[in-house]
């Protein structure tokens, strides 16, 4: 069959035309070829499917190209890490989590919240505080209650609340009480340890609680001690009656003493805020327990603010086995450890408020797991015998009294009325002591100017010297901390480093 040239040429045209409808439909773009007969030879795709093909292949490129160029360009974005989302900050629709959106979870928090926010924060860290204060005092004062403090206890009561002295003998030429100093020492033994009580907290350490123990000795504790002056050589009569008021009298004072706390009967961490009066630091440490004022109009307030009919407080410093502290018993007139509870008297608030006079001290002279021993045996002078050591040991409590030279930082002690009310004493093993006699609750008293209490001891052992200083705040709040304050030096270079700022505020 023949067909003409213009037949021939109308059939190619048609067929790419298909061919070119087909990519548009399938979106494949591929050459065919199809062999027809001209005459004797054969002949490829014309010029104008060529033509048509290469037209439409530019078309899709361009296509792509504004797809892509619908997308913005994130100059956040890190080709290196694909999977990361980078957030253009910068973008004016960009509201997430800045507190612009209705109902947002990061909302802009309201004055209250944020303070609420503040103090809850601030609660913690006084938990965390009084943790601290719990778990140290539990493992460096009491020694995780695995080990016992043996010591001797020597008392001395004031004239102010003894009636066998006479009115006009109670005060020396200074206005200040006489100190009595008990006829015979208590050899007690002291503890603590830790109870578990119930709680609803899910802080650990509220449902906690340490416990104090303090006992007299047995006869088998102090068999074989070197006894100070507590018996007589003489068997006559008038001996044997000098032991047996010797013996009421350690029996009336030993009750008087463990009748008396120093310490709350639970002492649990929240105890250790401040305003309770217990705070250890460095090796030395406070407590305090207090017994409220008969009013007959109170008025609500803080827990532990006063006026107060007692209290009672202590300080301590430990060193190498060994620990001096002084316990101090204060009252109002009229309710001595003598008096009848009947003849206490009632309050009102509004009236001049009673202050707080000493009762007595009593210094605790004590050694870890032993008992120290006041009259030492003649030594050697070897260092390396066991009874040089013992008397080395024995110089520590009760050696020559007073700290040298005085109190090693003597604090301020206020206005010369306030002033007045302080005494200051020098203790066997190298000790001293200033206090005050006299502490007023009532917030005229020094026209006002009463901000502060402070009390001191200075205990020079071995190498180190020591002072604390219990700073406790004036009239209702006499029982609160204001600061506990510890100065360590060693004893060689106390004169070298003596403050000479006659009396300031550590802190300042």
């Amino acid at each position: 069959m023949k067909f003409s040239a213009a037949a021939c040429t109308a059939l190619v045209v048609s067929f790419n035309i298909w061919n070119v409808q087909g990519f548009a439909t399938s979106g494949i773009t591929r050459t065919t070829t199809l062999p027809f007969s001209w005459g004797s030879s054969s002949q490829g795709p014309s010029f104008a499917s060529k033509h048509l093909k290469k037209k439409l292949i530019l078309s899709t490129a361009k296509a792509d190209d504004d797809d892509e160029e619908e997308t913005p360009e994130n100059p956040y974005a890190d080709p290196n890490y694909p999977e990361l989302e980078f957030v253009n900050y910068d973008d004016p629709n960009y509201v997430v989590d800045q507190g612009q959106v209705e109902d947002e979870y990061f909302t802009k928090p309201t004055e209250d919240d944020t303070l609420e926010q503040i103090e809850a924060m601030r609660e913690e860290r006084r938990k965390r505080n009084d943790e601290f204060q719990f778990e140290t005092y539990h493992t460096k004062v009491l020694k995780n209650g695995q080990r016992e403090y043996c010591g001797e206890w020597t008392t001395y009561r004031t004239s102010t609340f003894l009636d066998s002295v006479k009115e006009e003998d109670k005060v020396d030429a200074n206005g200040m009480p006489r100190l009595l100093k008990a006829k015979s020492v208590l050899r007690m033994v002291s503890s603590g340890k830790k109870v578990s009580v119930e709680t609803e907290s899910d802080w650990r350490v509220d449902g906690e609680r340490i416990e104090h123990c303090e006992r007299v000795a047995t006869e088998e504790e102090t068999q074989g001690l070197l006894l100070s002056n507590d018996s007589g050589d003489d068997d006559d009569d008038e001996s044997l009656a000098k032991l047996q008021q010797l013996q009421v009298e350690k029996e009336r004072q030993t009750k008087q003493m463990l009748g008396s706390s120093y310490v709350p009967v639970q002492l649990s961490s929240f105890d250790f805020r401040g305003q309770q009066g217990n705070m250890i630091v460095g090796n030395a440490y406070t407590v305090c327990d207090t017994t409220p004022l008969p009013l007959d109009n109170p008025l609500e307030g803080e827990e532990h603010d006063g006026p107060f009919q007692e209290m009672r407080t202590e300080i301590g410093i430990q060193d190498d086995g060994k620990r001096f502290r002084v316990k101090f018993d204060y009252r109002v007139q009229g309710a001595g450890p003598d008096d009848e509870d009947e003849k206490k008297q009632t309050y009102s608030l509004g009236e001049e408020l009673p202050p707080l006079l000493l009762s007595s001290l009593t210094v605790c002279r004590e050694a870890l797991d032993r008992w120290p021993i006041s009259t030492s045996p003649v030594t050697s002078g070897d260092d390396n015998d066991e009874s040089s050591s013992q008397e080395k040991f024995d110089i520590s409590l009760f050696g020559p009294p007073g700290a040298p030279g005085g109190l090693y930082d003597p604090p301020p002690v206020g206005k010369d009325s306030q002033a007045a009310q302080y005494m200051m004493i020098d203790l066997e093993g190298g000790a001293s002591i200033l206090f005050p006699f006299k502490l007023d609750q009532d917030p005229n008293a020094h026209d006002g100017g009463a901000k502060s209490w402070v009390t001191s001891l200075d205990w020079s052992v071995g190498k180190f010297r020591y002072q604390v200083d219990r700073k406790v705040l004036a009239d209702k709040k006499l029982k609160g901390l204001k600061t506990l304050e510890l100065s360590e030096v060693q004893s060689t270079d106390a004169d070298t480093w003596r403050p000479t700022d006659g009396g300031e505020d550590m802190r300042q």
